[in-house]
This record gives structure tokens, sequence and C-alpha cells, in this order.
């Protein structure tokens, strides 16, 4: 019989739906029309296309809100590799640094800010930026005019507000005048009400500019970032973002519980088991546990894996950078290189060479990367991101009766120079991930810190939402794992409710039509690459997933099987998102 139901643009018939509220899941259809979802469950009338979803799971785009796509996205339409790994919207602007309102003079302290802080490459930024901007309103029309396969939006960043008042002042421990912080305050203000979702700062030594400088707001007074604050609260929106060294004689959580009181606002920060951060990672929960208590809104950013250095020859860093054989090659060109490390001799004369550190206030990191060999795994093709001990390269060299140094080195030659080293500086302290069980249930944490874009010779956490599946919901073999629906939530509708896109992040009528078809069975990352596509040459660290057969942006099929069809319905993000309809399905 003839189908006398709607027409609609896209049907999913017979998925496992998963709709990103936490409920349980049932199967059903989805029904898109005009970049909307029309209808769930059992949807009649046809369809321009169909997809069958039978044994895929259906779930919302998920929602990244820790990139820094901040360059890339003036010039990429892709976005990958986040948009590989499902998501469909990413927040950038994070941690202080990005590129308006940028100052004609400024644009190469800016750059080397980036560089310093991210891992991009300056030259890559270099090339890649127009510069047809200089306030910030400015930067978010120029984003605005390349669209893209995932939505962007942005925070106004500290460090590029600081350098652009004070000019050549702003140096570490530069004191603004109240005159400065007004201007600082204003340009937060007309920011957030071009549409920026909020203003970021850092206060961490780790994060430097490529002069080793460190960031502008890691010597900002609780005062200037509480005036910052108030002008997002005479907005009447915006997310106050933060990392931090959490050290006890700033008492961070006053400050950020006082503005967030004061403001009515939610105030997130990176919480990380850190070497860097004074205050444990417990101590930080009961602080803002006791802030919250008392009518703030303090929300804390957590990471799903152990925070990590992936090491190669042709990385950022890898074990021998700071032996003197390895800095005589380190300018050669990458065949010469792998000539010089195959030949015997080097590799002989190398490993008994001492490390020579830099004076640095971080310098235990860099002997955890040059020596911290029972903190280094061996990245095989079935790598597990929550090691065991025995995984470690002093234990498998010990196996096999070599130094770790031997073991490490003949690793990364192996299939020419491309092996891998996953070096976990934050959130393994403990050898494990248990402590991130019970963070996974709480209310005032959220998931994030993929870092999308950035670190790119170093890190490449932006497969995050595909690692929550793959290890959290379906294979994680010590202690506890996630219910798929908790973990779909924990990805797309609390990280879009944080940031006010209240469109966002669910699978209901009105919603926008952002969905994953996954198949749960099939979903495994990839091996990580080097690969040197961004411009100038500059070099990336890249991860694909497979599992992902349809990945639906705005109602459009943006990547089928993991590859992109060149779908850009992608928007900029202005300020805080409604949609009606929603609430019955909350």
């Amino acid at each position: 019989m003839p189908n006398f139901g709607p027409s609609y643009d896209l049907i999913i018939r017979g998925g496992t739906i998963v709709d990103g509220t936490g409920r349980p899941r049932f199967t059903g259809d989805v029904a898109v029309q005009g970049g909307l979802i029309a209808a769930v469950g059992k949807v009649t009338g046809t369809a321009k296309r169909e997809i069958d979803a039978e044994g895929k799971v259906v779930a919302p785009g998920w929602v990244d809100i820790h990139t820094h796509y901040d360059g890339q996205a003036t010039w990429d339409q892709e976005m990958a590799p986040s948009s590989w790994h499902g998501v469909t919207t990413v927040v950038m602007g994070n941690c202080g640094v990005g590129f308006a309102p940028a100052a004609p003079d400024r644009h190469e302290w800016l750059i080397g800010l980036m560089e310093g802080v991210e891992d991009i490459p300056g030259t890559a930024l270099a090339e890649g930026l127009k510069w047809d901007w200089e306030s910030f309103p400015e930067y978010l029309d120029a984003l605005e005019r390349l669209p893209r396969s995932v939505d962007v939006a942005t925070h106004v960043p500290h460090g590029a507000v600081r350098a652009y008042v004070l000019g050549d002042r702003e140096k570490p421990g530069a004191i603004p005048t109240d005159e400065d912080i007004e201007a600082m305050a204003k340009i937060v203000e007309d920011g957030v009400r071009a549409g920026a979702l909020g203003f970021s700062t850092s206060r961490t030594v780790i994060h430097k500019s490529i002069d080793g400088e460190v960031v502008p707001g890691t010597t900002a007074t609780a005062e200037e970032l509480i005036r910052i604050g108030r002008a997002m609260g005479r907005v009447g929106h915006g997310v106050f973002e933060m990392a931090s060294d959490m050290k006890r004689e700033w008492d961070e959580f006053g400050w950020m519980g006082a503005l967030s009181r004061e403001t009515g606002l939610p105030v997130t920060f990176a919480a990380l088991q850190s070497i860097a951060k004074e205050l444990p990672l417990s101590e930080q929960i009961e602080e803002m546990t006791r802030q919250n208590a008392a009518g703030a809104n303090i929300v804390a950013q957590i990471a799903l894996r152990g925070n990590g250095i992936v090491m190669n020859w042709r990385g950022t860093v890898h074990p021998f950078m700071f032996r003197p054989t390895w800095t005589a090659l380190a300018a050669m060109p990458w065949e010469d290189q792998l000539a010089h490390l195959a030949d015997p001799v080097i590799k002989s004369t190398l490993l008994a060479e001492t490390n020579a550190y830099p004076e640095s206030d971080i310098v235990h990191l860099y002997r955890v990367i040059g020596e911290g060999w029972a903190n280094q795994y061996e990245m095989d093709a079935d790598f597990d991101y929550e090691p065991q001990a025995d995984a470690s390269i002093a234990a498998r060299a010990a196996a096999k009766g070599v130094t770790p140094e031997s073991y490490a080195y003949d690793l990364m030659l192996a299939d020419g120079g491309t092996g891998f080293i996953y070096l976990p500086i934050l959130n393994y302290a403990d050898g494990n991930l248990d402590f991130l069980e019970a963070l996974q249930t709480r209310d005032d944490c959220v998931n994030s810190l993929s870092d999308g874009g950035a670190h790119c010779g170093t890190i490449c956490d932006a497969a995050s939402p595909t690692f929550m599946l793959q290890h959290w919901v379906r294979d994680r073999k010590r202690g506890g794992r996630l219910s798929l629906e908790q973990a779909v939530k924990r990805q797309c509708h609390d990280t879009a409710r944080l940031y006010g896109m209240n469109d966002r992040g669910v699978i209901a009528p009105g919603a926008l039509a952002d969905l994953n078809v996954i198949d749960m069975e099939a979903l495994k990352l990839g091996k990580p690459w080097l690969a040197f596509d961004l411009p100038a040459g500059g070099k990336r660290l890249l991860q694909k997933a497979d599992g992902y057969v349809y990945t639906i942006k705005s109602g459009e099929v943006t990547f089928e099987n993991g590859i992109w069809t060149g779908a850009v319905p992608g928007v900029l993000v202005r300020g805080p998102q409604q949609a009606e309809m929603l609430e019955a399905a909350e």
C-alpha cells in the first residue's frame, strides 16, 4: 500500500536510539526535516533519503567544549581530526589563547603564544591566518564566512585581550592599571555580546610562549579576573573557563565561587591529576563541592584518559631529544635523520650519552620524558590506553634482556621510524583510571580536555569521544565500565548545556539534527600517524576510527564510513541557543 505519511529530508530507521538524556535506549526511527529532528519513535512517511540503522546505535553528535581550532577554523572546512570522531560542534579559544583581538603589530606575538602553549606550528599559522580582522567581533565575522563540516563556537581569550590593551607592556608580572582592566572588561563584554560563549584564561607554568614566557593570565590578580567576569555578568551569559596550577596562595576557588555567585554564571576549570598543581585533584573536587553548596556554579572539566605525550622520532618530543647526538641530527631532513639513526655506531654513541636538560621550572617534566621508562608504554596495534605496569618500556626491556634506552630506540625506529611511545603525563598517577569512575556520574563534572587541533606533534586526544565508547563502555578490563546511556549523555547533552547550546545534544523533536550512527562492535581507534598537511607543511598527529557509519550535521550526512562527503553545513554559533519542543524531552 502507498505510504501517505509526511515527507521528510531524511529518515534513520530501526536504530538503537540513545537520545542523550541518560534515559534507557530504545529501538525506533528518527526523521529529519529542514536541519532539525522532526519526529522520533515510529515514523511513517517517506524521505528523500533513508538510512537503515538496524543493529546500530543512533546518538546525538558530540559537543567538544575544549578545542584549539582558532587558526585552523579560518582555513579548514573538514575540521579533522575531531570531525572524524563524531564531533559536530567544537568550542575553541580555551586556555586564554587565540587570535582576537589582534592589533596589526601583535600578530607574530599571538602566533608565538599559541605555538608555545598548544604546540601548533608557527609556520602553519603564519601562512594560514589571513588576519582579516582586528577586533573580536570582526574575528567572529571572519569565522562566519567559511562553512565547515562542524559548528564552531569560541571564547574571548585572555592572552589576546591583554596583548591588545597592554601592547609592549605585556610581560610576565605586568600589572595593568584600573583603566587597562576596564578596557579589557569592555573587550570581553563586546565579544560576548557579539556571540562569544565565554572568556578563558590560563594560570599554569606549563603554558608558555615559544619564547619561554608564562602566558598573560598566570600573573593576573583575582581583581582583574573578577572584573572581567563581571563584564559577562552584564551581558547575562557566558562561561568563565580556566586552566590553573591551583596554588594555595591564589585561593582560586574562593574568587571563582564569589564570581559565580555574584554573576550567576558558570565557572569551569581543568581538573587533572598533575605534578604542576599544588592542590591534589581530590582537594580540588572538595573545594568545588564546598563552593557549590554555598550557591556557586563551578564545573570541573575532566579528561577521559591519561593526558599524555605520543612520542616519535619526528614528533615534537621524544626520550632522546636532550642528548647531544640528537641535537646534531635535529635540523637534518628526515631521510638523513633516519639513515643516521639506523647506523649502529650512532645508536651506540647516543645511548651512551647523558641527558642535557635545559634549566627550567618544568625540568621535572623533562626528566619524565628523558628517563621515565616505567611510565612510558609501547603503542602497539591493539594499544590499551589504560596500560598496566608490565606493558611499560622498562618491563618489556627487562623481559627481553636489554636496556630501556635500547628498547625505546629500536621501538621508535621500527617500520621506517614510525614507532610510537605513549607517556601519560596527567591523570595517571595511580597507574589506572579508577579515580575517573566517580567523577563520570557527577553533575558538577563534564567530559572535556580533548585539545582538538592543538599539541599537533605531541598529543592526539581529539579521539576522546571514540575512546569513551570503546574503552569505558565496551572494552575496559580494569575496574568498572559506564553504561552507553551515561557515556553518550556525558559528551553531548552535558557539554552542550554547560555552554547554553540548548538546541543540540539530544535526539528530540526540535533539536538540531546532529547525529551519529555507530557500529559499536566495529568501533576501534586506529594507530596514530604524523601528517605534514598543515599550511607550510606543518606537522600534526592524526588518528582515525572505524565504526562511525554516518555522521550527520544539521540534517546533512557529513561523514560516511569515516570519509568526508564534502558537505559543509556547519556554522558559527553565536551566543546561547534555544529550540522549541525540547523541554518535554529533557
